[in-house]
């Protein structure tokens, strides 16, 4: 009996349908050698710092930075060797002023020394060295957590594991990972008319090309695919064929045998077996697509028989659903470039799918239409991609600017987060749902430096101006760019000294900074915390840090690298946030409250990204989790403009 196409869906509605039945089917774990290629189904937090302690970056001689600051070809600077410092052993001496040992690639920094002076600029005599040039503090040196701190989030789940990804969670100590069971798939094509390519081709019959092309497709997307045959066009194989393939598969797609002609019967087949979501697409080509649910719950999908047609369907409606199967987190499920039309095309009538082959000029790219029909072999070896014309398109004009979708997958993050670290900016970006996020902490200042050069979308910033004591609303007139940013309101966190616990040597404002029996662990410029210690310093009268406090030129990067050289006994105290002090257990003493808010450019506020982290700061929901985090607070400002 023939089935005649009724309500067709959009294409716009297709892909909605599909994607409301599609989900991961399980979670599993695997051991790091097995997990190449698979998705990351929890977030991965480091358990370590990296490197786990400070070490040399090179061959040479650990020293105090101060005691050659002046050294140089012409006064060279003279040191007393008081031992060797090995690889893989915890350091046994303590460099004083005057002092330096010999240190080798990788080892571990020993109490009193801030700098590694490479051996090339060095002489040895006898148990003195001597040093033909300076160093500054924390050269040569990798800091504990500079690259990766405790705690920290490292991968968030949705994320593909590549050899890189894999070797970091080694460096973390992590042998073993959880991540979604790969999706499997039965594949079946459809037609009398169908041969396989390995035999000769009788008189009517054309190549099996479907069951390649679209088992490539699936292995590029990590799914295992398996192809069970080629079918007749006869309702009882297909029916039982069908049926089989879901008790062991999560997913069934065939080709061929889709429209509503007397032979093409895969509709009947997928109705019996379930429920039919879709019988045919408002799109050219592409028309006679199936989409269905099986009584248990599994994806039917019936594309068209041409190859290119099947290809660019896939792309469009199918390729979606699989990411959100396979878990991988992605707003964009394939790589789209702007082009130009070289001419005019008519297209009236249907919504079309219409194949590109790109061509660079000197001025740009240029969308050359590979028209044909759906059937052409050709155009699958030449097209790049395809465009989408939608339905209510007459034509398409001359240097018209179009979207590209091209057949190769690839996605830039959609957010770039520049600026100072915290723990914060984390679960701001979890609650958004932002899974595709580059975050690169350079400190406050770096953030809006990047921000004013159009690097960055966002800014996390808890700069103190020292004439009003407010934070962050002073910098765009600074840096002249009130026209170009907004800042919203963030949130508190408590800053305070943190010590070892019990504060053994009795901490308690800066003043005790100046004492000769403590030493401090500093931030870098251009950190928020650093400038809050300089203000408090000159409040004191404090003329020369570097000369008064013991440790000022001691240098870290992070607030977990403070609280590790608390921790490891290279210092006595610092200055940050109390979050780490909690993680570390260590005591923490507070001073302060200071204002972390989130600085944007005007530019960037249409991205959806950029708009979903706004909308989440002030949302109840980073609310209630930035509440749970030990030492921190939202405030009446919380997720509202505050500039201008």
């Amino acid at each position: 009996m023939r089935k005649i196409f009724h309500k067709l869906a959009s294409l716009d509605e297709a892909v909605e349908i599909v994607e409301k039945y599609a989900a991961p089917t399980g979670v599993e774990k695997v051991g790091l050698l097995n997990a190449l290629g698979r998705i990351l189904a929890s977030d991965v937090y480091a358990k370590v710092d990296s490197p786990p302690f400070d070490r040399a970056l090179m061959d040479g001689y650990a020293v105090r930075a101060e005691d050659i600051y002046q050294a140089d070809e012409s006064n060279p600077v003279k040191l007393k060797l008081i031992g060797f410092i090995e690889v893989g052993k915890p350091p046994q001496i303590k460099i004083n002023p005057g002092e330096c040992a010999e240190i080798a690639t990788g080892a571990p920094i020993p109490p009193g020394a801030n700098a590694v002076a490479m051996i090339e600029y060095t002489k040895k005599i006898g148990d003195e060295v001597l040093f033909f040039r300076g160093v500054k503090p924390g050269e040569g040196i990798a800091q504990t957590g500079s690259d990766i701190t405790a705690g920290d989030l490292v991968m968030r789940k949705g994320r593909k594991l590549t050899s890189r990804e894999i070797a970091v969670l080694a460096a973390l100590g992590y042998s073993e990972v959880e991540v979604y069971r790969k999706p499997r798939a039965a594949i079946f094509s459809i037609g009398n008319e169908l041969t396989p390519p390995s035999c000769g081709l009788p008189p009517a019959k054309i190549y099996d090309v479907n069951s390649y092309s679209i088992l490539s497709m699936l292995r590029e997307l990590g799914l295992e695919g398996n192809f069970l045959g080629i079918l007749p066009d006869d309702f009882k194989i297909i029916y039982e064929k069908i049926s089989e393939a879901l008790n062991d598969y999560d997913l069934v797609i065939s080709s061929g045998s889709t429209s509503a002609g007397l032979g093409d019967v895969v509709y009947q087949a997928f109705e019996k077996l379930g429920r039919i979501l879709v019988h045919g697409i408002k799109v050219k080509p592409g028309k006679p697509t199936v989409i269905a649910i099986s009584h248990n719950g599994k994806l039917m999908i019936g594309l068209p028989g041409f190859p290119l047609s099947s290809m660019m369907i896939f792309t469009v409606i199918i390729k979606p659903a699989i990411i959100k199967m396979t878990g991988l987190e992605t707003r964009s499920d394939h790589l789209s470039v702007s082009a130009k039309l070289p001419f005019r095309i008519n297209v009236g009538g249907r919504a079309h799918l219409i194949p590109i082959q790109l061509v660079e000029s000197p001025m740009g790219l240029y969308a050359y239409p590979r028209l044909g029909d759906s059937g052409s072999t050709s155009a699958l070896l030449e097209a790049d991609g395809f465009i989408m014309v939608p339905e209510e398109k007459q034509f398409l004009e001359k240097e018209e600017e179009i979207e590209v979708k091209l057949f190769h997958e690839f996605r830039p993050p959609s957010i770039y987060i520049i600026g100072s670290h915290c723990p914060g900016i984390d679960v701001l970006v979890q609650v958004a749902g932002i899974r595709d996020v580059k975050i690169i902490n350079v400190g406050s200042l770096g953030g809006w430096m990047a921000l004013k050069r159009g690097e960055a979308d966002v800014a996390g910033t808890h700069l103190l101006d020292e004439d009003t004591m407010r934070y962050n609303v002073h910098i765009p007139e600074k840096l002249g760019i009130e026209d170009e940013v907004e800042i919203y309101g963030g949130y508190t966190r408590e800053v305070g000294f943190v010590t070892a616990p019990g504060n053994p040597k009795g901490i308690t404002d800066f003043r005790d900074l100046l004492r000769r029996d403590v030493v401090f662990v500093n931030r870098v410029k251009g950190s928020g915390i650093r400038t809050y210690i300089d203000i408090q310093l000159k409040k004191l009268g404090v003329k020369d840090p570097e000369k008064q406090i013991n440790g000022y030129t001691y240098q870290a990067r992070t607030h977990t690298a403070v609280a590790a050289a608390i921790l490891q006994g290279r210092a006595d105290v610092g200055v940050a946030i109390g979050y780490v002090a909690k993680l570390y257990g260590l005591e923490f003493i507070p001073l302060t409250e200071e204002y972390f808010d989130i600085a944007v450019r005007k530019d960037r506020l249409s991205k959806t990204s950029v708009k979903e982290l706004i909308e989440s700061l002030g949302s109840r929901e980073f609310v209630e989790e930035i509440r749970e985090m030990p030492h921190y607070k939202t405030h009446e400002k919380t997720g509202e403009r505050i500039f201008p």
